[in-house]
């Protein structure tokens, strides 16, 4: 709160007004040089900012205009979701943890339909953990170990290094892969009713295999490419997406160039890693068994937020838990403002994205990011804390998701 002082026409202060970040006025009188407080007025105060932030939304919903069609004459039901996108966005995603786990540990279980779970870098370790649900397993608690082993990674600097060197990284991040998923690969790809679509970017041409000349020069041939024309980047890097056995796609491919390989028990681990491989940070992953050689990189440079025509190949609705209302398309289009707006390719998807004002309540005021390891440096109990404390948070959007789907009211839904 701040004091504003309010001069009398002698010059001496005969009013103090306390402004609350709430947007309250308290009122006080000056004796001598001593402020009288009202412990009433305090308490009230405080009473009303406790009351605000406890009636803060904390999630927003949106929907395209068909599916805001389909939920004023149907509201939303399990069977109405044919489509399930994760989006790249690294760290961003651990706010997104609570959702997940409700709406495939228990909404999206009540049905019997076949799902199409599209992800890309960590959307895609999400979507591969959401298939981990054979037997006695659960996939609340994969997606509780998932979080857990986001938030704890940790990269020890040699003597001497700023930050962890891409062989390193890519090094450590190959073995918690195998260590998540060895022995249950199985499941995922044998899941009844999950097709799990991993998206990945495969270098053409100069970046088709990495070198410490070339590759750079080839990223700055696709994003000047990539200014001029989102389809003119395909020259250079293009959408190669490994799916489920049998698996069509559940999007039309019109808009980039896109090759489908089938994902299988020898190309898994290498597909996944591919898609949370960032350019520079780890290494790409190269010559994917039963995919086309090359070096394949994180798929969030081609559809960073799979801003895909769902429309073309899909009759269900899209349901997104996302970190934001925009749905950027490609990596490097996260500066151009103007490729942020809705497109009909999301006329039958239903968002979900936390309140930006609600995001102002976190630690350090926004999502966790990938700016945290700079921030925090080796303080790694600093950086678990944090993240941890927005985990924890999100809670709250998951609980507000469950409590619209008991009693839906569409005036709480916003166009995309």
């Amino acid at each position: 709160m701040s004091v504003v002082p309010k001069l009398n026409p002698t010059g001496f202060t005969s009013k103090t007004r306390i402004r609350c970040a709430i947007g309250g006025q308290l009122s006080c009188t000056l004796v001598g040089q001593r402020i009288a407080f009202s412990n009433r007025l305090i308490f009230a105060c405080l009473s009303r900012l406790s009351r605000n932030i406890s009636a803060m939304q904390a999630l927003h919903i949106y929907a395209g205009p068909k599916a805001m069609q389909h939920i004023a004459q149907n509201g939303l039901q399990p069977q109405d979701v044919g489509v399930v996108p994760g989006a790249a966005g690294g760290p961003k995603g651990l706010i997104l943890g609570p959702l997940d786990r409700f709406i495939f540990g228990d909404w999206l279980a009540q049905s019997n339909h076949d799902v199409h779970l599209v992800g890309a870098s960590i959307g895609a370790w999400r979507m591969a953990t959401a298939c981990l649900t054979h037997g006695v397993n659960d996939p609340v608690a994969a997606f509780r170990r998932l979080e857990h082993d986001y938030i704890h990674q940790h990269y020890e600097l040699q003597p001497g290094q700023k930050r962890p060197t891409a062989d390193f990284v890519s090094e450590q991040f190959g073995q918690s892969l195998q260590s998540f998923y060895g022995g249950r690969v199985h499941e995922v790809l044998g899941h009844s009713r999950y097709k799990l679509h991993i998206v990945t970017s495969r270098g053409r041409h100069v970046l088709g295999r990495e070198h410490k000349v070339a590759t750079p020069l080839g990223y700055l041939g696709a994003f000047l490419s990539n200014g001029v024309h989102r389809k003119a980047m395909g020259a250079w890097l293009e959408r190669a997406v490994f799916s489920s056995p049998g698996a069509a796609l559940p999007f039309g491919t019109n808009d980039y160039r896109t090759r489908q390989i089938q994902l299988s028990e020898a190309n898994f681990n290498p597909a996944l890693q591919a898609s949370c491989s960032i350019p520079f940070v780890l290494r790409s992953v190269r010559d994917i068994p039963g995919a086309p050689p090359g070096a394949y990189w994180d798929g969030g440079i081609t559809d960073y937020h799979l801003h895909l025509n769902y429309p073309a190949a899909s009759k269900g609705l899209v349901l997104y838990p996302h970190f934001q209302k925009s749905v950027v398309p490609g990596w490097l289009d996260k500066a151009l403002k103007w490729r942020h707006k809705a497109t009909p390719f999301l006329d039958n998807m239903v968002l979900l994205a936390p309140n930006p004002d609600w995001v102002k309540t976190l630690p350090n005021g926004k999502l966790p990011d990938r700016t945290d390891f700079a921030r925090y440096g080796t303080d790694l109990q600093a950086r678990v804390k944090a993240w941890e404390a927005a985990a924890s948070a999100s809670e709250q959007l998951a609980e507000e998701w469950q409590q619209w789907l008991e009693t839906p009211d569409l005036s709480r839904v916003l166009p995309i």
